[in-house]
């Protein structure tokens, strides 16, 4: 209850602040959570196993008012402060019920001692380039797959779904109400699971790419997307939605600072028309401009051959270093040297 009452001051305070949004009441859905705060009384000291909230074991935590709650997928980090018995401190903890009936507990933690270890310097720079054909292409040439999780998905949840909207006609033609009909809910499940399926595979591919970005490299440089810019093109806001490029910068920015490594956003203007060998750019001195068909091009000036992405990628990282030469000096100077 204290927790919903902070909620409720929160939100009217930040409609006063902000102007707009203003505070609604909770729809009834089929997802749900609230929170709950662990209390040490008559403790010195704070551990994962004296407070209101506290693990019993591996497999079994206590919480205020639900008692003894079986748990999976206990996390190695929390098993070394449990047996070591380092003084870790719990604060929040939520408990929330996902679309698809998963049930899952989230713990706010704070200890002096660090959860993690910097990891060791590798002197290793690289620029990467995000894109659709490929999820990302790399400085050093190397490029990661799209995965298309939803793509994949997409016509085996269309069909369920084409299924939940068949079911919800004959419930509401019936006279039943969607929460006691049992098969509108059976399918409901189904489209949710589904769903839920494509969430956890693509946080799992943007978990395990940014992290073996930040361990392997000293300095990431990307391009400061702006996703909902990007979404106003309706011919590839649904390809953009789906390969999840603001949650993988997120994801770089706060691996950067909890292993100690520097990640960098830069605008992205000219980082693809841009010759990363002369600094040339295309589109000005009515030079044409690169185009999404465009893939791989040749500068008029210097003649190198480039492929589009891993050029991008270069120049992002020049860019985030502070090489960028002024295009037009080096432009004037080759020009000069071809007329000799």
């Amino acid at each position: 209850l204290a927790n919903a009452i902070q909620n409720y001051q929160k939100a009217w305070n930040n409609y006063r602040k902000i102007g707009h949004g203003i505070p609604t009441f909770h729809k009834k859905r089929s997802d749900w959570s609230y929170q709950t705060n662990c209390q040490y009384p008559k403790q010195k000291e704070a551990f994962l196993d004296n407070g209101t909230a506290r693990f019993i074991d591996a497999k079994h935590i206590k919480l205020p008012k639900l008692g003894i709650v079986r748990i999976a997928g206990f996390r190695k980090l929390i098993k070394e402060r449990l047996v070591n018995h380092i003084p870790t401190r719990i604060g929040t903890v939520t408990i929330k019920k996902t679309a698809d009936d998963q049930f899952y507990l989230s713990m706010q933690l704070g200890s002096d001692t660090a959860f993690v270890k910097e990891l060791p310097k590798t002197q290793s720079q690289i620029g990467i380039d995000l894109n659709l054909d490929n999820f990302l292409t790399e400085s050093n040439g190397s490029m990661v797959v799209n995965p298309r999780f939803y793509c994949k998905a997409k016509k085996k949840l269309a069909h369920a779904q084409r299924v939940l909207s068949r079911r919800q006609r004959r419930a509401k033609k019936g006279g039943r109400n969607l929460r006691l009909a049992k098969n509108y809910q059976k399918q409901r499940l189904v489209v949710a699971k589904l769903h839920d399926k494509i969430r956890r595979q693509r946080n799992d591919f943007l978990q395990v790419l940014s992290t073996a970005l930040i361990k392997n490299h000293d300095l990431v440089v990307a391009e400061e997307l702006r996703s909902r810019n990007l979404l106003k093109n309706h011919a590839l806001s649904q390809a953009i939605s789906d390969v999840g490029w603001r949650s993988f910068l997120n994801m770089l920015a706060y691996k950067a600072d909890l292993y100690g490594k520097e990640f960098l956003t830069i605008d992205p203007k000219y980082t693809t028309q841009r010759c990363h060998q002369c600094g040339s750019i295309m589109g000005q001195n009515s030079y044409k401009k690169l185009t999404l068909k465009d893939r791989e091009w040749t500068c008029p000036i210097c003649r190198t051959h480039h492929i589009r992405d891993w050029n991008a990628a270069v120049n992002i990282l020049e860019k985030g270093l502070g090489k960028w030469q002024n295009p037009k000096i080096k432009k004037a100077a080759l020009f000069g040297a071809a007329v000799r």
